[in-house]
């Protein structure tokens, strides 16, 4: 059907019955890959400026490596987040290039591309927190983004944020991560001069409420340049964070 639709298209530029711009905006909205159990979006990166990712909980190992393949095919990068251990061994029989961050639990598929550019500094508060950091840093890093990471420094001794801020002060971006209080971010915001993304994490004791304490204070943060994601949502962060740097010169 896609490949119909595409001739037609063509031939219709070439009988000069649409001009060049309206059939590239048709191109960005040709039909998905429709699987029976998942509609592929393959024009999303057309669209968008980045591919479809795969989050993988909720989706069994035949439907994750039958969605990969799809993805494979047409992009010159893949992401899988949320993936556990045995689906990336299960790819990786197929596709020996890709990559498993255990931490970030992400698979991820990088063909050659251009050097990283920019900077996204993603700055967590505790150990407890990074694997969430993780998966915002490999997000921004499959995005394009350079990463700088900078874990462990958060306000219980604020002395080793102050000790690195110079490494991420000249940031497009920076994402904060913080379970307990959550108070790191209203803290970079209110030294950084660029966009500041917080993540609540579910990290801390019984009235952490599983990251909705640390969401509530980032939501009511007092500096200006703090945004906010949902609990435990680094790759939402990372994404942002990538279109921010990508977007700034």
């Amino acid at each position: 059907m896609e490949k119909k639709r595409i001739i037609n298209l063509l031939a219709r530029v070439k009988a000069k019955r649409i001009s060049v711009n309206d059939a590239f905006e048709e191109l960005r909205h040709l039909p998905y890959e429709d699987l029976g159990f998942a509609k592929v979006d393959h024009h999303r990166h057309m669209r968008v400026g980045f591919p479809e990712v795969v989050f993988c909980p909720g989706k069994t190992r035949e439907q994750i490596l039958a969605i990969f393949k799809s993805l494979a095919k047409r992009n010159k990068f893949v992401l899988l987040t949320r993936a556990d251990e045995l689906t990336y061994r299960q790819i990786k029989k197929i596709y020996p290039k890709v990559t498993y961050n255990s931490s970030a639990k992400a698979i991820c598929l990088e063909g050659k591309r251009p050097a990283r550019k920019g900077l996204v500094s993603v700055v967590c508060a505790g150990t407890a927190d990074i694997p969430v950091a993780e998966e915002a840093a490999i997000t921004a890093e499959v995005f394009g983004s350079r990463v700088e990471r900078v874990y462990d420094v958060g306000v219980a001794g604020i002395h080793r944020l102050l000790d690195c801020f110079k490494r991420i002060s000249k940031s497009r971006c920076i994402i904060v991560l913080a379970g307990m209080d959550g108070v790191l971010p209203s803290v970079i915001g209110g030294m950084a001069s660029c966009p500041v993304i917080a993540v609540p994490t579910s990290v801390g004791y019984g009235a952490n409420f599983k990251g909705i304490a640390p969401l509530l204070t980032m939501l009511n943060s007092c500096a200006p340049n703090v945004s906010v994601v949902n609990i435990n949502n680094g790759f939402g962060a990372g994404y942002i964070s990538a279109l921010i740097n990508k977007n700034s010169k």
